[in-house]
């Protein structure tokens, strides 16, 4: 980045941000903080109004406003594409502002900008994946949980889990609070501390079939940060199984959360998953049929055999 650029991304970053130190404008931009005091003294000889308050930081005089920016093609790609991304995957509102911004974006591009920029999305595509019925049920559960996380107001849910209890039931009625949302391979999962199991527990939206917003209010923890939070990883059970060499691709591709190792040995594959329930990858070995062989655990090797024995006399 030249001088020019870094000043102007400078002044960027003060606009965007309160107050800056030049130790954290020096980190950002890859630079020594000696740099970083220079640009703050040109951008000021040249009428800038930035603050400067000894061991606080920087920060532009409120009011100050810098002129519109800039977009070349390849920043307005990202912008366009961004828009389309948060109009197929969020609610209402949040849909009419993607079309707004994506018009406004359009609108001050410069005419060989915004040809290059046509050009360049004629090459890519993104695609809503699921049903219209899910995602419409997903969107609304998105809007619901939304204004719930607003106003710090907790939900009532009923929610359908992956895997049943030991009575065969998969439904569950939960009071959680709603501390965030994340997306997770294409599909919303909310994370919230749960009433009933008294921790924080994860609830995907397109599992969830009823939400209610009550009047109950919540405190998130001070401690937690949805951009630092990581789940503890619970998975204790391990299962071993013998794989044809011909399908490890599928393997890694459709398992690789619970993968632990993968080893080729005398023309055969070997594949260790960790998982919380063997049951878990029930339906994945099913789906890769003679191709795999449960060696352990054996109680999950004999689960396998009553499966196969059931579509056995399907057939």
């Amino acid at each position: 980045m030249n001088k020019t650029d870094r000043q102007l991304a400078i002044m960027l970053e003060l606009q965007r941000n309160k107050i800056l130190k030049a130790e954290d404008l020096a980190s950002l931009f890859e630079t020594s903080v000696r740099t970083i005091y220079r640009d703050i003294q040109a951008l000021s000889e040249m009428g800038v109004p930035i603050l400067g308050a000894p061991g606080q930081g920087y920060s532009l005089m409120e009011g100050y406003f810098l002129p519109p920016v800039r977009f070349n093609a390849d920043e307005a790609v990202a912008l366009l594409m961004g828009s389309d991304f948060i109009e197929q995957r969020l609610d209402g509102d949040y849909e009419k502002a993607a079309r707004a911004a994506r018009r406004k974006i359009e609108a001050i591009l410069p005419e060989p900008v915004r040809e290059e920029s046509t050009r360049i999305q004629e090459t890519m595509r993104l695609l809503q994946t699921g049903e219209p019925a899910s995602s419409w049920r997903e969107k609304n559960n998105v809007a619901l949980t939304r204004l719930a996380m607003m106003e710090r107001r907790k939900l009532r849910i009923a929610y359908m889990k992956r895997m049943p209890e030991t009575d065969g039931n998969r439904k569950s009625t939960r009071e959680i609070a709603p501390y965030g949302l994340v997306l997770v391979q294409g599909n919303w999962v909310l994370i919230a501390f749960c009433d009933l199991r008294q921790e924080i527990r994860h609830f995907r939206l397109s599992r969830i079939t009823e939400l209610t917003v009550l009047e109950n209010h919540f405190l998130i923890p001070p401690e937690f940060n949805l951009n630092h939070y990581r789940p503890p990883d619970d998975r204790t059970e391990r299962v071993l199984i013998r794989a044809n060499p011909e399908i490890k691709d599928n393997i890694t591709e459709t398992c690789h959360f619970y993968m632990e190792s993968i080893e080729e040995k005398n023309g055969e594959l070997l594949v260790e998953f960790l998982v919380r329930r063997p049951e878990e990858l029930l339906s994945y070995i099913l789906g890769w049929s003679a191709d795999v062989e449960v060696l352990e655990p054996k109680s999950f090797r004999a689960r396998i055999r009553e499966e196969a024995i059931k579509m056995l006399k399907r057939y």
